[in-house]
């Protein structure tokens, strides 16, 4: 391992200090296309589940539509993991173009799949580039920006997974209405909408620097200290002149990379009580979004007798309750603080889950009142699933912040989120509204067991600057600084 000099820097208090302008609407949009991609493959793919059924298109079963949903998220968990190291080790910007191009490829290829194993394998690849974004745009976010506005922005963002949600809700019911287009074809164009506004935005990304946080960490004060002046220098255009910074300088030991034995120190020892409510609140979400969302096409078709081209409709406001969700609280979790606002969110969801299912076991729903007691239930958790990103990407040192965040995604979403498609498939074809029920408690019971871990391990970040949420481990043998 290369070692050079001790440094002193100031670039995290001056990125803290900024006000709210268009330099961070940009980042954000430019960034948080990752969400709305998720969004627009997860609709696609529960919308699409009850037409891939037909003999006409892949004639999959109900297994093997929860078996494209696990491939997905399977291959989210080896992008995540191989990425988000590779985020920590060679830059965020690096990684914007690569995980955005693998997503491009896996959601095109989708559409020309030819068989089941084709179709799985192609949402392997699919999953594995938006796994590897995950890491990579949710560290820079909260790189790049302030302390004070990270809660809500960061929950805003993760919100906009349901603006794809919807966007793929609409191309859904337009193409595969057999009037406009041949069912043999709309289900192959559905996938090329993802490709379509990925294309777009590769372009956007051009504008968004490489994290000041990063570059300092590798001795390059100079690099950071360039793009902490341009962005001040773009703010300043249209704002009044920038307070001082009062902070101490935050001093800190530059290298090219961090060992593995810190690493681990540092996640296993150092902040294990983070490390475990890290695992717990993403397990949690994983699995009450993943039992759900990817079956509820069949859940309407089969129990409801929904039409499978009528199914987006359904999914639309279910949607929307999400997307709005997150914006609405999201400002409470940088004034209320985090800790208080992430135990309502999750112990509501599991009660409001918990009602639902008792009503839909009792046979005293139909599909729209289903549909409306899903909406109400992901308005609150909606934010609660933010929350748990949110959290995993603010409370440990900035050199394994991406590592962090995949780490976490990968083992929530392989312990909770990968079995879940696989077993709501299971249930909801076995066509029993007692063995469905049972599976909802589940879900419910889980987000109960989170929202007390977070009273009990919660870390209060709000307006917190990252460094003092979590001190740079490069930081902890030169003394002094902030």
């Amino acid at each position: 391992m290369k070692t050079t000099r001790v440094i002193e820097t100031q670039v995290p208090a001056r990125l803290d200090r900024l006000p709210w302008s268009r330099w961070h609407v940009l980042v954000v949009f430019a960034l948080g296309v990752t969400w709305i991609l998720d969004g627009l493959e997860v609709t696609l793919a529960g919308s699409l589940g009850a037409i891939l059924k037909d003999p006409a298109t892949l004639g999959l079963t109900d297994t093997q539509v929860g078996a494209s949903a696990t491939a997905y998220l399977l291959g989210a968990v080896a992008g995540a993991l191989g990425f988000g190291y590779s985020t920590d080790r060679w830059g965020r910007k690096r990684l914007f173009y690569l995980t955005l191009g693998v997503y491009l490829a896996g959601t095109a290829l989708s559409g020309c799949s030819w068989s089941f194993d084709s179709y799985i394998f192609f949402r392997f690849i699919t999953g594995a580039g938006i796994g590897g974004e995950y890491a990579a745009i949710n560290s820079a976010i909260d790189e790049l920006i302030p302390a004070r506005f990270r809660g809500r922005v960061d929950l805003g963002v993760n919100s906009s997974f349901w603006v794809g949600s919807a966007l793929g809700s609409g191309a859904v019911y337009w193409l595969l209405d057999p009037r406009l287009v041949p069912l043999r074809l709309g289900w192959r164009l559905a996938f090329g909408v993802g490709a379509a506004i990925g294309l777009s935005i590769l372009l956007l990304r051009r504008f968004v620097p490489e994290s000041p946080r990063w570059l300092m960490l590798r001795g390059r004060t100079g690099e950071a200290d360039q793009v902490v002046d341009e962005i001040e220098s773009t703010i300043e255009r249209h704002a009044a002149p920038l307070p001082l910074v009062t902070e101490d300088p935050l001093r800190l030991r530059a290298r090219d990379r961090t060992p593995w034995s810190e690493i681990w120190r540092a996640m296993a020892q150092t902040h294990r009580h983070r490390s475990v409510l890290g695992f717990v609140l993403m397990g949690a979400q994983a699995f009450f979004y993943n039992a759900i969302f990817f079956t509820s096409a069949l859940v309407l078709t089969q129990f409801y007798q929904v039409a499978p081209g009528s199914v987006a409709l359904y999914l639309l406001p279910f949607a929307l309750a999400n997307a709005l969700g997150p914006i609405v609280l999201g400002p409470l979790f940088d004034t209320v603080g985090r800790k208080p606002m992430i135990v309502l969110t999750y112990g509501i969801s599991g009660l409001f889950l918990a009602a639902t299912a008792m009503l839909f076991r009792a046979g005293l729903l139909t599909s729209a009142t289903q549909t409306f007691c899903w909406s109400a239930t992901f308005f609150i958790s909606s934010s609660a699933a933010s929350s748990a990103y949110l959290t995993v990407s603010e409370i440990f040192p900035l050199e394994i912040r991406a590592l962090a965040i995949a780490i976490f995604y990968a083992a929530g979403t392989l312990v909770g989120g990968a079995g879940a498609p696989i077993l709501f498939g299971y249930l909801v074809g076995s066509g029993s509204r007692p063995a469905l029920f049972w599976g909802y408690l589940a879900a419910a019971a889980l987000m109960a067991i989170a929202a007390g871990a977070e009273a009990w391990l919660g870390v209060k970040a709000e307006g917190q600057s990252l460094e003092k949420i979590a001190a740079p481990l490069a930081s902890k043998d030169v003394g002094g600084g902030s």
